[in-house]
């Protein structure tokens, strides 16, 4: 008994230090930029038929029944992960009333076409990547990337305090202890 509550005060104890821990940790946020551009891929279910297009940021296409509108398209920089999002409208006007319906309206990643899907009976449209000139800032030297990425020239010294052992020496007693228990044998 006495074991088994000193196990779950030991799970305790953990889960408190893991908590605070988490509780510290800081969020980092991905710059994402904005691009003019977007590549869809729509597909008739009916006719088996899926074309691929390109359409400028607010602008209006048809496919079909539906029409199209992008709002946005953006990426984050290109040492993240290779992603795209775009925030597309999809409607449909009735033919007999002539007025719109909403099918889908949201944000849609190429990398999970299915994490926000546009729900139709007839056709499907995702997202395949953003299109247009790269609006990433770029360095404009080394000097102003190594300031950046705080990396510094020349060889890396020990500081005045610290002492460099030799590898004998910086064993530790648990490894002496070791040693000399398979030395024995």
């Amino acid at each position: 008994m006495k074991i088994f509550l000193t196990c779950v005060a030991s799970l305790l104890i953990l889960g408190i230090v893991g908590l605070a821990s988490f509780a510290k940790a800081e969020t980092v946020s991905t710059a994402w930029y904005d691009y003019d551009g977007v590549e869809l891929r729509a597909l008739d279910k009916i006719t088996a038929r899926a074309t691929t297009f390109k359409a400028k940021v607010g602008q209006t296409l048809r496919f079909g029944d539906i029409f199209i509108k992008v709002r946005a398209c953006r990426k984050p920089p290109a040492v993240e992960k290779e992603e795209s999002a775009s925030f597309i409208q999809v409607w449909e006007k009735d033919k007999k009333d002539n007025e719109s319906e909403w099918v889908f309206s949201g944000w849609m990643f190429a990398s999970s076409p299915a994490l926000s899907a546009m729900d139709h009976a007839i056709y499907d449209v995702w997202v395949l990547g953003c299109t247009g000139a790269n609006p990433e800032p770029e360095a404009e030297d080394e000097e102003e990337i190594e300031a950046e990425t705080g990396e510094l020239e020349g060889e890396v010294t020990p500081e005045a305090n610290t002492e460099i052992l030799p590898q004998d020496e910086t064993k530790s007693e648990t490894d002496k202890l070791i040693e000399g228990l398979v030395g024995d044998e």
